[in-house]
């Protein structure tokens, strides 16, 4: 685990950023999604919590797999998203980001926001890791180098200037004069607990967030004018309609975004949510079992017994043979011509034999001459050599 604070100042106030946060972060979120990349907005939703009071509740999952470092891709599956779970009880929020595909990995955000220049050592004093050991980053949205990709000319704090509150040109040393001023702290836990991998990917990580947060922060203030005359409902019928364009951005069709006013219970979004489970069972489905009271179809012997020449009973038959006893001519259960024969499917005369190997019926003994006439019946053949001898 890999703990971080970080402290970001801006030239706003809290109660001013109450609408800045919201309007920044759909705006950022459109412009950072591109076909099958970005954000897509899952679930926000008013939210009550008995500890925090009212609040709102957001579900995003963020596909970033280009984002990733080659060896990073080199073992995630192409279709790659973050889910992101955030609880904003403004000015206190909670943050989560956990992916299904890498179980040991989660971040975990908690952020405050006060009107100081982030000077409040003991402003997480009440977290559950409180007691653990953390580097404090301050970021600096003016003076700190961004990602080059990330540049836009626009958006320099060092040369912005804004028309409507008149703030800005940041010079260096602007958080020790500038009025007003806010920080935001954010306490950001980086678990991987992978052997082998964990330093490498908690590191990367805590750089990605904080590239993060330095072009969030820099571009809430860069778009001060387009927000800074906004009510609360304005921005979140704003934040409804970007959220539905970023998702068509990134290719969901139909828009799944539902911002309801009704707030949802504790008890629905208290965690996360558990993935359903599917139920085992090693048995066949019942179209598929095997009957369990179906007769065995049984096999041919394996071996055929000669007779003995000196054993003979009284039909005639050899003792040992496999041959069946000739039974009385006036009730014969078996064909006596070619006609009834063919009605059973063929046999004597016919293509093919449809009696078991080594079962000779009683009307071929009695007619030799008929049986030698079926060269085409091989176990017949068989059977008249075995009864001659």
């Amino acid at each position: 685990m890999l703990l971080k604070e970080y402290r970001i100042c801006m030239p706003l106030t809290v109660e001013e950023y109450r609408i800045g946060q919201l309007y920044m972060i759909s705006k950022h979120s459109h412009e950072q999604s591109d076909r099958g990349e970005g954000v897509e907005v899952v679930q926000n939703e008013p939210f009550e919590d008995p500890a925090h009071g009212q609040g709102q509740f957001t579900e995003k999952r963020v596909y970033l797999n280009s984002k990733l470092p080659s060896w990073a891709r080199a073992v995630v599956p192409n279709i790659f998203y973050v889910t992101e779970k955030a609880w904003n009880y403004y000015p206190y929020t909670i943050t989560e980001y956990t992916c299904s595909f890498l179980p040991k990995f989660s971040i975990h955000i908690e952020t405050k926001y006060e009107d100081n220049k982030g000077s409040n050592d003991n402003i997480f004093s009440d977290s559950e890791n409180k007691d653990q050991e953390r580097e404090v980053c301050f970021v600096d949205i003016a003076y700190d180098e961004i990602p080059e990709r990330y540049y836009k000319e626009s958006e320099d704090l060092r040369y912005f200037k804004s028309e409507k509150t008149s703030r800005g040109m940041l010079q260096e040393g602007w958080r020790d004069t500038q009025e007003p001023i806010m920080c935001s702290y954010k306490l950001v836990t980086v678990k991987f607990e992978v052997w082998g991998l964990q330093t490498r990917v908690e590191q990367f990580v805590h750089k990605v967030v904080r590239d993060v947060l330095l072009l969030g922060h820099r571009q809430a203030f860069a778009w001060v004018d387009e927000w800074i005359d906004m009510t609360m409902d304005e921005v979140r019928e704003y934040e409804r309609t970007i959220q539905e364009a970023t998702n068509e951005k990134i290719g969901i069709f139909p828009p799944s975004i539902s911002i309801s006013q009704m707030p949802l219970s504790s008890c629905t979004l208290s965690g996360p949510a558990s993935a359903p489970t599917t139920p085992l069972c090693t048995d066949a489905p019942e179209f598929l079992s095997v009957p369990k009271d179906r007769a065995r179809k049984k096999s041919a012997p394996e071996t055929l017994t000669l007779p003995d020449a000196a054993a003979q009973n009284q039909s005639g038959v050899p003792q040992g043979s496999m041959l069946v006893p000739l039974p009385n001519q006036n009730h014969s259960p078996w064909p006596s011509s070619d006609a009834d024969q063919a009605e059973l499917g063929g046999g004597i005369g016919g293509t093919r034999c449809s009696f078991p190997p080594y079962a000779l019926p009683p009307h071929c003994l009695s007619s030799p001459a008929r049986l030698a006439s079926t060269p085409q019946c091989p176990v017949l053949q068989a059977q008249l050599t075995i009864s001659q001898r």
